[in-house]
């Protein structure tokens, strides 16, 4: 795992994530593994159902518990075209 990859966060990695309070996170660093119960720091932006950032977190979780996720998909407000207006020439 590296800082930009999405990690489901869910009761793998600690018990507070267990039911509807799993993530979707996005990395943006990771702390050193604590090498005697293998649990880290990692900081993210926590991903809405559209693929949006909501909320930076710094979470405290098993490093074995975490899995990486498909990228959600941005999905963003369509794009309006501009109408053009024919010159007329004089």
């Amino acid at each position: 795992m590296k800082p930009g990859d999405v990690v489901f966060v869910g009761p793998a990695c600690s018990v507070q994530f267990t039911g509807d309070r799993t993530l979707l996170v996005r990395l943006v660093s990771l702390g050193e593994v604590d090498p005697y119960n293998g649990w880290l720091w990692v900081t993210g932006y926590v991903l809405d159902a559209r693929g949006m950032a909501k909320d930076k977190r710094e979470l405290y979780v098993r490093k074995a518990g975490l899995r990486v996720a498909p990228a959600p998909v941005v999905v963003g407000k369509p794009m309006r075209q501009r109408r053009v207006s024919p010159r007329v020439r004089t």
